[in-house]
């Protein structure tokens, strides 16, 4: 079915004390984006990277879901299979508010990649120093998130998803990485939420610029008016 895709960006984990990614002037967590977050940043200071993703998990294992992240997991409950939950965050919120089967579109936090056979593991919060790969017993392991510079496998879902949809709902979320607005346009009907306005509102049917928490209620409103009576 896939009739309804809620996509989700950094803004829909900031109200649970997440700092939205590139917050203010290139910086996340206080670190510059491209020195952390990229492929050139990895291979010119290793070590750097792997414990800045050491303490995003840290501070990921005190974090607790929002009202939003627990209102996808009830829309995905009620509508199961008509709902596919995409996500560009990497950290395992909507997880943790009972969401099942998120897509993790870059990644995931608590997981580590072995670079020498690929195989994907769940480290939960540790620290990935000594982790070695249960697959290979490879002592090269890094952070399961894909950094700028680098190809992100599960956008192929993503796009098969966006074939199929007729509501596409998009919360938090710049569209800088993401062209959400070719993807409103794609959907019969198109519901944007971003805490301000911006010239992404003309691309969508329906808009509410406010926080995700208190947009989440009336998104809940719309998507059930969306099954219930194919309009929003």
């Amino acid at each position: 079915m896939d009739e309804i895709l809620i996509l989700s960006g950094a803004g829909l984990s900031a109200e649970s004390g997440l700092k939205t990614f590139r917050d203010s002037g290139g910086l996340w967590e206080e670190y510059n984006v491209m020195e952390v977050c990229s492929i050139q940043g990895f291979e010119k200071d290793r070590q750097k990277v792997l414990d800045f993703y050491d303490e995003r998990r840290a501070q990921l294992k005190n974090s607790n879901p929002n009202l939003a992240h627990k209102t996808i997991a009830k829309i995905k409950e009620k509508y199961k299979d008509k709902v596919s939950v995409l996500t560009q965050n990497v950290d395992d919120l909507l997880e943790k508010a009972g969401c099942k089967n998120v897509i993790h579109l870059h990644g995931e936090l608590t997981k580590l990649r072995c670079e020498d056979c690929n195989c994907e593991f769940y480290i939960g919060y540790e620290s990935q120093k000594s982790k070695i790969c249960p697959q290979c017993n490879s002592k090269k392991v890094r952070h399961a998130i894909v950094m700028f510079g680098e190809m992100a496998p599960m956008y192929q879902i993503l796009y098969e998803k966006l074939e199929k949809m007729k509501l596409f709902v998009c919360i938090g979320t710049s569209g800088e990485v993401l062209d959400v607005k070719s993807y409103a346009r794609m959907a019969k009907f198109s519901i944007l939420n971003n805490l301000e306005y911006s010239n992404l509102n003309m691309y969508f049917s329906k808009s509410y610029n406010e926080s995700a928490t208190k947009a989440i209620l009336k998104i809940e409103k719309d998507i059930e008016n969306f099954v219930k009576n194919d309009k929003i």
